[in-house]
């Protein structure tokens, strides 16, 4: 979008701690086509559309400050069943649309004239509506790599990584393409570390990529989840 700022979001990823008790996080985006993304579970312990980016220079606009945009996280009550969250990422050109939503859907259909009872928390805030003691991933930046390849750099913050060393590996995968060069370095600038990878996506035209830093076999951060599109 040709545009004077260099973010305009309300958020910037969804977040899910599914029934496994795993963290996961998947950066959103505005796609050129319609992207729907189906994350099944049983028995979901939240989630929720999450503006992390609290850096006013990130979106640079004095009016609509997008930096104080508060999240929204959904604690399920109780077991839910299964089913899975669905994420919906609807192209635009206008800042206008909402084009970003995400839901809970049941596996099994609801028969009409027939009662369905949901129990859940809505949290709103302006900083962080979920608590782990995982590390977080603060930034997706993607680009032209060597070879015809996508570079993706991910940045990762939180105070679990203060007791990590040298020994931290980043595993990543992915279901079309191949991936190279993946390396795993402190960010000296921000006491963060990064996450760094090129994917070869061969004639594919989606990838769906994980990301993840282990220390030994132990998850150090939250699992990135995202779909790469031509």
């Amino acid at each position: 979008v040709d545009d004077f700022r260099t973010a305009v979001h309300d958020s910037d990823g969804l977040a899910i701690r599914n029934g496994r008790g795993e963290e996961i996080w998947r950066p959103l985006s505005n796609p050129k086509d319609l992207q729907i993304s189906v994350f099944g579970d049983v028995n979901p312990r939240g989630f929720g559309l999450l503006q992390r980016e609290r850096d006013f220079h990130h979106y640079e606009d004095i009016e609509a400050r997008f930096e104080t945009r508060p999240s929204a996280w959904v604690e399920p009550i109780g077991n839910s069943g299964e089913g899975a969250i669905h994420l919906i990422e609807i192209p635009t050109k206008e800042e206008i649309h909402d084009n970003i939503v995400a839901f809970w859907r049941p596996k099994n259909p609801m028969r009409a004239k027939s009662e369905v009872i949901f129990t859940y928390r809505l949290h709103w805030g302006a900083g962080k509506v979920r608590t782990s003691p995982l590390a977080a991933f603060t930034r997706t930046r993607i680009g032209a790599g060597p070879d015809n390849t996508r570079l993706f750099v991910l940045d990762l913050a939180g105070e679990k990584l203060k007791d990590i060393d040298a020994s931290v590996r980043g595993e990543v995968t992915t279901n079309n393409g191949e991936l190279r060069n993946i390396v795993t370095q402190l960010n000296p600038v921000t006491g963060g570390w990064r996450l760094s990878f090129q994917l070869d996506p061969k004639k594919a035209s989606i990838a769906e990529l994980r990301a993840q830093l282990l220390q030994g076999d132990n998850p150090v951060s939250e699992v990135w989840l995202y779909r790469w599109t031509q």
